[in-house]
């Protein structure tokens, strides 16, 4: 009863203040270390419509790099409604917290002629031990905001406690039941293999 009401408590902590949740080491992330090609294995969102029908899911990837002190690339591939799609997008570290932020209405994306990802508005990386990375984006345009929790590893699978951290935080920002891990078909991520 006292752990239901411990994550009871969390969650309406947490509620709309989600950004003020986030573990203390992520201030002193090594992004050198953290920047390369990922497996997207699992993810959570309260976004309508982010993934397509189960039989036509496939395992997501992402490239990190650091552009420039402050400034982070992106690249995203997901298996969407209208099959695997990549998308980029340059974000500014946050001066107070240990968060990247879209503060600019361009992309790499557009300069390259392809569509920019301008509805992530933050990325933070909420926990690491470079093998494995616990990744929360917040969605959205002008005053719709989503939640987006993704579980990224080097490898096409994860082990049980990157799964299990992965839930409990899926808990924490109310996205138990939103959670979906990924079939291990990896044709999509490897679209952007570097």
């Amino acid at each position: 009863m006292r752990q239901g009401l411990l994550v009871l408590v969390l969650v309406l902590a947490a509620g709309s203040q989600v950004q003020d949740w986030y573990p203390r080491e992520s201030h002193t992330l090594n992004w050198s270390k953290f920047s390369g090609f990922w497996y997207i294995l699992a993810t959570a969102t309260d976004a309508q419509g982010f993934l397509p029908a189960r039989d036509k899911r496939k395992l997501g990837a992402s490239v990190i790099k650091v552009n420039k002190v402050g400034q982070l690339r992106v690249l995203l591939a997901f298996s969407r409604l209208k099959g695997c799609q990549s998308q980029e997008v340059i974000l500014r570290k946050d001066g107070k917290k240990p968060v990247f932020r879209n503060t600019c209405a361009y992309a790499v994306g557009l300069r390259e002629g392809r569509e920019g990802v301008k509805g992530v508005k933050a990325f933070h990386v909420l926990s690491t031990d470079y093998s494995y990375g616990l990744v929360y984006l917040r969605l959205g345009r002008a005053a719709q905001n989503y939640k987006n929790l993704l579980l990224f590893h080097r490898q096409n699978v994860s082990s049980f406690q990157s799964l299990k951290e992965f839930m409990d935080a899926c808990e924490i920002l109310g996205l138990s039941k939103a959670a979906v891990i990924l079939p291990k078909d990896a044709s999509c991520a490897h679209t952007i293999l570097p």
